[in-house]
């Protein structure tokens, strides 16, 4: 009865509005007539409460929310939490869950334009998605779960990273009842992000409206703007007007609450640089600011994830629960990548911290370079371009990870550009924030387009480095003249090792940003040595010896000993199992638990195996652990006990059964101006692997996109876009291949075309495990189930024995069942379980059931009954299944 409960959803009529106290109504609308509440159940933390509703503005937007409480009932503050550009509500569900665990309530919405919300997309415009900030926390303070620190005013706190990181910063500019923000990897200045020293970041930006799906999903004004400035490749006065007044930087003399800064430095959108001038206007406000730099960010990297949520939560702690004995961490910290774990494959971490934020020049050296006055072209139409930074090859490979374990992924083209270099240094050097240097600048055009960049180079003068694929852009205007230039190189946290040289390069192109498109020659001469900031109150603390250690090394000896014959142990890989040498996954006892938890798992005892020639549907609903069972699969993480085996070999990071395991999770991000065929050439070059290893036909064959391939990505429909993501999966044409939400965004007729895709890749033998939520499309698509829910597996088999149960009916009715009489059918004598639908009841018998028994007992409780029947639909199944489970 109480897992009926939990899974019911109680629907309650709002009439008339909420008034805030600013008077602003704000009609709710709720989906389908009602609010929905959910009860999300972990098996002993408390149970998580959402309710969905549809807000609808004064200007006919409809902003679509989810509302999270846990725990008893009573006041308690609460925390808006934002999404990033292209995403939805659901990408914070987790940490939203997780923070009303901790005892917050949580609000999150879907921004203008995006998940199930209407209107344009406003790039946080104060008239829009700022408006809409202030509507919400109207909302909050109407609520009964929530503080009030006065009438009309809640006590709040707004979290989220990139965009939704940049609107708790104008939201704390713009409504004063925000009481504390924690934004993480986003933008002060989105006109300098993107527009920096007045230069086009052209790839970022079309990423931006490629993610915000066409620049006619966007205002008409900053449409207009995009392709003003994209076609110009100039950016103009307008467009920077434009930008600045959706940014921070806009009302940066009113941000005074307290804040706590987290950016990425492996991130060419939104650059260190962005929270350094964020933190300074901040604290100039008087307010409290900690500042953390993470290992990750837009290129790629490790995002931290648990750690920073775990900061995120101290913080609120602190300055919303008012608890003042909660530790929210040191005023700076940087995360320092060192090398590569022998064990998993994964980079080394540790944090450096410092009692004070040092900015970007804090104890500085200067490091000579020597070089001639040079001479270099901008070849015409700007081509070919030099290669930094690749915006959408990210993830946790991405070039900028890369580079931050010593591997030179970089491209200058000989005569085009210049170079000065230092000698080699004489002792180990950490340069931490932004080395600057002042060089003179003469052009044959009137002005120079720049993009200045450091490399760290070996001992042997070939393999050098370019810390986190950052470079500086700089547009010189009056070039032709002369003109001395102090550039200010991108922020770092760098370690040079003894024997290395820096080596300061200024190129005329740069693949990223928009360059002149007519030739010019350039001029470059050194007018000062490199000035690089070393911080040197940032500090790696190292962990305090055990008290043992010092009165007992004997018992030390013997315990390191232990440590060591048993990491050993761990850390040898296993042995293949000749059994599954041809079977493409098996996984058994599985489980995996939350950050912070020793009994709450994410993914728990899960066993099923997968044979050749399957395609292999992952079901279950939101939370279900399927992610995170396909991010274990593809060695992202490690469980906490269980198994993998992948044609026999056991699964961990870097394994090199890995080889054979292709993967489409959270969509893939192309180059727009490039063909599909560029980019997926460019994608496969970048994995080292030999060309003839791609079988580029192949895989372009089975995905079907025929002459589409030959055109710039940017002329795709979503259909198309997607395809292109699956045949980048399928390179290399890995005998195992796992599509996460692989219909997302697509109509009817693509859906159509993905399922051949994937049936098409299985008839030759292979294996294909797809992930989704169109249980219609799953039913036809596959020919095996794995059913989950809270971690667990509820049911495993071909699709045809799943849907085919006898012991489910289909109750149909004249008028819906309301949920106390679906309590009353599921307590029946022979009933297991009874679970609403849009049609009526769906009904699972047990051992002892009968239909005749069934319908007779129905008309007793006076349920309009018009038919009963077996029912023979995957979406009746699946919800018998997780009624059941849970």
């Amino acid at each position: 009865m109480n897992v009926r409960r939990i899974r019911s959803r109680v629907r309650q009529r709002v009439g008339g509005a909420l008034g805030g106290w600013r008077a602003v109504a704000i009609a709710v609308v709720v989906l389908a007539g009602a609010g929905t509440w959910t009860a999300v159940a972990s098996d002993d933390a408390p149970k998580v409460r959402r309710a969905d509703r549809v807000m609808a503005t004064g200007d006919g937007v409809r902003i679509d929310t989810s509302f999270f409480t846990a725990g008893p009932e009573g006041r308690r503050p609460a925390v808006l939490l934002g999404h990033g550009f292209g995403g939805s509500k659901e990408d914070v569900r987790a940490q939203a869950e997780d923070l009303a665990r901790d005892g917050y309530a949580v609000l999150t919405w879907s921004a203008r334009g995006f998940g199930r919300s209407t209107g344009k997309i406003g790039l946080n415009d104060p008239e829009g998605e700022v408006a809409d900030v202030s509507r919400l926390v109207d909302w909050l303070a109407a609520r009964p779960e929530v503080r009030l620190d006065k009438d009309g005013d809640p006590r709040v706190g707004m979290a989220g990273n990139s965009y939704g990181g940049a609107i708790a910063l104008l939201g704390a500019g713009y409504d004063d009842r925000i009481d504390a923000v924690a934004p993480a990897i986003t933008y002060f200045d989105l006109a300098e992000a993107l527009f920096p020293d007045g230069v086009f970041k052209k790839l970022w930006a079309g990423a931006f409206v490629t993610s915000g799906g066409g620049c006619a999903r966007f205002e008409p004004e900053l449409c207009a703007m995009y392709e003003r400035v994209a076609e110009s490749g100039v950016p103009d006065a307008r467009a920077r007007a434009l930008l600045e007044a959706r940014s921070p930087v806009a009302v940066a003399d009113r941000i005074d609450v307290p804040t706590l800064l987290m950016q990425g430095q492996t991130d060419s959108l939104f650059p260190l640089g962005q929270a350094d001038a964020a933190a300074r206007a901040i604290r100039a406000n008087g307010a409290p600011v900690k500042v953390d730099w993470l290992a990750g960010g837009h290129d790629g990297g490790d995002p931290e994830t648990d750690r920073l949520h775990e900061r995120v939560r101290a913080w609120f702690d602190r300055y919303l629960k008012g608890d003042a004995s909660t530790d929210t961490g040191p005023a700076f910290r940087v995360t320092r990548t060192g090398g590569v774990d022998s064990t998993d494959g994964q980079a080394q971490l540790r944090g450096a911290s410092a009692d004070a934020y040092p900015g970007l020049r804090s104890g500085t050296r200067t490091v000579e370079l020597t070089g001639r006055e040079q001479r270099f072209a901008n070849p015409a139409g700007a081509n070919p371009p030099a290669v930094s930074a690749l915006p959408g090859i990210g993830g946790s490979g991405g070039l900028s990870q890369l580079s931050s374990l010593g591997i030179g992924v970089s491209l200058d083209f000989p005569g085009q550009h210049a170079r000065f270099e230092s000698a080699p240094v004489t002792r180990d050097l950490r340069v931490t924030g932004s080395p600057t240097v002042t060089v003179r600048v003469r052009s044959t055009s009137d002005d120079a387009v720049l993009f200045a960049k450091v490399y760290d180079v070996g001992p042997d003068g070939r393999q050098q480095v370019l810390p986190s694929q950052l470079v500086t852009p700089v547009r010189v205007e009056g070039a032709r003249a002369g003109k001395d230039v102090e550039l200010t190189l991108p922020a770092v946290d760098h370690e040079v090792r003894k024997g290395h040289r820096l080596r300061l390069v200024l190129a005329s192109t740069d693949l990223a940003y928009a360059s002149p498109a007519a030739p010019a020659t350039y001029t470059v001469s050194l007018k000062s040595g490199l000035t690089v900031p070393t911080a040197p109150g940032v500090t790696t603390a190292a962990p305090p010896l055990p008290a043992w250690v010092v009165w007992l090394p004997v018992a030390g000896a013997v315990t390191a000993l232990a440590l060591l014959l048993t990491g050993r142990r761990r850390t040898a890989a296993p042995a293949p199992d000749p059994d599954l040498v041809d079977v493409p996954l098996q996984i058994t006892g599985l489980s995996k638990r939350y950050a912070r938890s020793a009994d709450r798992y994410a993914v728990r005892d899960l066993s099923f195996r997968v044979e050749k020639g399957q395609v292999l549907g992952l079901l279950g609903p939101n939370g279900a652990g399927k992610t995170t069972t396909l991010r274990m699969l593809m060695g992202l993480i490690k469980p906490d006990d269980g198994e993998i085996r992948v044609f026999g070999h056991a699964v961990r990071p870097g394994a090199p059964v890995l080889s054979r395991v292709g993967a489409f999770v959270e969509g893939a991000g192309f180059l727009p101006h490039l063909s599909g065929r560029e980019n997926l050439e460019l994608y496969w070059a970048a994995t080292g692997r030999p060309p003839e290893d791609a079988h580029l036909d192949e895989a372009l064959e089975i995905a079907g996109l025929g002459d589409a391939l030959a055109r710039a990505v940017r002329t795709y429909s979503q259909g198309m876009r997607q395809r292109l993501a699956i045949a980048q999966a399928m390179l290399g044409l890995p005998d195992l291949l796992i599509l996460d939400e692989p219909t997302n965004g697509l109509d009817p007729p693509q859906i159509r075309e993905m399922r051949e895709v994937m049936i098409r890749y299985a008839a030759a033998g292979r294996t294909v495990i797809v992930s989704s939520h169109l249980l219609a499309e799953v039913e036809q698509s596959c020919t095996h189930l794995v059913v989950m829910d809270r971690g667990r597996l509820v049911q495993a088999g071909p699709v045809h024995d799943i849907i085919g149960s006898g012991d489910t009916l289909l109750v149909g009715t004249v008028t819906p069942v309301e949920e106390p009489l679906a309590e009353k059918v599921a307590a029946l004598p022979g009933v297991e379980s009874a679970v609403r639908t849009d049609e009526g009841l769906l009904v699972r018998l047990g051992a002892d059931g009968t239909a005749p028994r069934l319908i007779a007992e129905l008309v007793r409780l006076e349920v309009p009954v018009t038919s009963v029947g077996p029912h023979r639909r995957l979406e009746d199944a699946f919800l018998t299944l997780i009624g059941e489970s849970a």
